[in-house]
């Protein structure tokens, strides 16, 4: 059930008193229309005189360049793709799926908006045995389940309001003459041999374990093993690279991130590397082999050749997607499939002697109130009914804001009501409600027209706005999303303490130049606050900018410290109207 707004003054009761309270819920397992034409107007220079009080350390952190901090692994300013694992079209889309794809959304989405040329790649998975067993378990053949399954991942991409450029399908026709491509590049180095194979092998995981691997008869995933009898089967040379992977993750450190996920990784391969089955005479629906059409493909060797297909290799011209956007920046996925990406990709790709992926990102997993999600306890979480729930951009930010990202974590609807109903209504929410409210009801329906001095604390206050592009780019540079969003969130909750001391409530009947000074602060502050929330809420941010009336052709970072584009003193502004819901906490919850 959705109710009221808070308030002015429940507001700041809120923030002042409630939100301690509430901490361990607000921050939960966190480290805490037509394009416009470019305004012009006389009182533009009256803008540039009243923020060059504030010294030359606004100016250099208000960046306008085009870029975001370089790191070891990427330099901040050239072609950047970014990756989601194809998903695997045995089943509906879960939380799961939902979680990368966003948080591969925030980061592509930052990375455009920061002047980066972003190429943002999704799709579908849609070959192996599971998915030929799957699809005769409903009476369909293979090829129109995966239609089927395929777009309703299409659908979710929709419905999150993800910005993805390309969602690449394991059975297009493109696809499969690159992996074929791709084969013959391996084997033509010398790379693929026959021979046989019999062991263990997991349906779920399209993967095959050791015995030592096998925890209580079970793949390492939990997921259910059968010894598979021998059969003729062609051979990745996998063992012959490990020493060379040994090193490249030594002279690479970020190559593999969290650190934790890197020590997983480099403790398996010094454990020994075997020889890696790469091709199956036992099903279909796969790759045929080139040259020898008993044989189909192992599911990963197809499916991972899709980061390169899609940017249309083996077209490897200067000039070409390929060429452009190859070596991919940076591979997101969860830990379940860290191996694949990390150890058996980069192997393939030292075999064929193609460049290496700059970065490969492990997330967790998710949990429900407590408890690991299955089937079986009926507590899987669909994130559609989320969305239909809590709205689209409420979802995205709690998603993206609740963990560490890199670290399991744990949702429960309490959790995300208190996270979404504190952040969101309570603080930004209101806080855009109040200001916006006070400008048109005191200042003619429009921005202030003059303005006083500014005193050491709009200074601080516009200083701190100013600074919070490089806080959070630091922060997407490295994938700390998480953190990203709580300098979001402490810049806002200094903006509410800014104006809870400066009370322009009471200054409109004592001091209106100071009132309309402190408005335009406030105003400005929201400016820089909705431009760096729109990677994680794109709609919500767009609706505020509106709101406090900025054109849609000044929305990207680099005009967040021109003094050309700052709030526009005398534009009109039309009556604010509340942008984020708030949500009743349900009675077995104590607030």
């Amino acid at each position: 059930m959705i109710i009221a707004l808070l308030t002015a003054p429940a507001a700041r009761a809120f923030t002042a008193h409630t939100a301690r309270k509430l901490s361990p819920f607000l921050t939960s397992s966190s480290t805490t229309t037509n394009q416009q034409q470019q305004h012009k107007h006389p009182h533009c220079s009256r803008n540039s005189r009243l923020f060059s009080s504030s010294t030359s350390s606004v100016e250099q952190l208000s960046s306008t360049s085009v870029g975001t901090p370089s790191t070891h692994f990427d330099d901040g300013t050239g072609p950047f793709e970014i990756t989601t694992p194809i998903y695997y079209v045995n089943d509906k889309p879960h939380i799961g799926h939902a979680y990368t794809s966003l948080a591969c959304d925030v980061i592509a989405r930052y990375m455009r908006l920061s002047g980066r040329d972003v190429y943002f790649l999704s799709g579908t998975d849609e070959h192996g045995q599971k998915v030929e067993t799957t699809a005769k378990d409903a009476g369909m053949d293979p090829q129109s389940f995966c239609d089927e399954v395929s777009q309703s991942f299409r659908d979710l991409l929709g419905l999150l309001n993800i910005s993805n450029d390309e969602f690449i399908r394991t059975t297009q026709g493109h696809h499969k003459e690159a992996v074929q491509h791709f084969w013959k590049e391996l084997a033509d180095k010398g790379a693929i041999y026959l021979g046989s194979y019999e062991g263990w092998y997991s349906v779920r995981d399209e993967c095959y374990y050791n015995e030592s691997e096998l925890v209580d008869g079970k793949a390492p995933t939990g997921a259910e093993v059968a010894w598979m009898k021998k059969e003729d089967s062609y051979f990745f040379k996998l063992s012959d690279y490990q020493d060379q992977l040994l090193e490249y993750y030594e002279s690479h450190p970020d190559f593999i991130a969290p650190k934790s996920r890197r020590n997983e990784v480099v403790s398996f391969v010094e454990g020994g590397l075997k020889d890696l089955s790469i091709s199956r005479t036992t099903f279909d629906w796969g790759v045929p082999v080139p040259g020898d059409d008993d044989h189909v493909m192992y599911v990963w060797l197809d499916a991972l050749t899709n980061y390169m297909s899609a940017l249309g290799y083996p077209n490897k011209e200067e000039g070409s997607n390929f060429d452009k956007f190859w070596p991919a920046s940076l591979h997101v996925v969860g830990k379940d499939i860290l191996r694949f990406h990390a150890v058996y990709w980069p192997a393939f790709l030292l075999a064929a002697g193609l460049p290496l992926p700059k970065r490969i990102f492990a997330h967790g997993w998710w949990t429900k109130d407590g408890e690991k999600i299955s089937k079986s306890l009926g507590n899987v979480i669909d994130p559609v009914d989320l969305i239909e729930t809590y709205g689209v951009d409420p979802t995205r930010f709690f998603l993206m804001s609740e963990v560490n990202f890199g670290s399991d974590g744990d949702f429960s609807d309490q959790k995300m009501i208190f996270k979404v109903n504190a952040n969101l209504s309570n603080e930004l929410g209101n806080l855009n409600q109040r200001i916006m409210t006070l400008v048109f009801k005191n200042c003619n329906k429009a921005v202030p027209t003059e303005i006083g001095a500014l005193t050491e604390e709009d200074e601080a206050l516009l200083a701190t706005a100013a600074s919070l592009r490089e806080r959070t780019g630091e922060a997407i540079s490295t994938q700390s999303i998480d953190k990203y969003v709580q300098n979001m969130v402490s810049m806002v909750w200094d903006a509410n303490k800014y104006i809870d001391v400066q009370a322009p409530w009471v200054l409109k009947k004592t001091d209106t130049e100071r009132m309309n000074t402190v408005l335009y602060v406030l105003m400005e502050v929201m400016r820089h606050v909705a431009v760096l929330y729109q990677p994680l809420m794109p709609t919500s941010s767009n609706v505020i900018l509106d709101q406090l009336g900025v054109p849609e052709d000044e929305r990207e970072f680099e005009h967040l410290g021109k003094e050309e584009c700052k709030i526009l003193l005398g534009r009109e502004v039309s009556k604010p109207k509340a942008v984020f819901p708030r949500f009743e906490v349900p009675e077995t919850v104590e607030a």
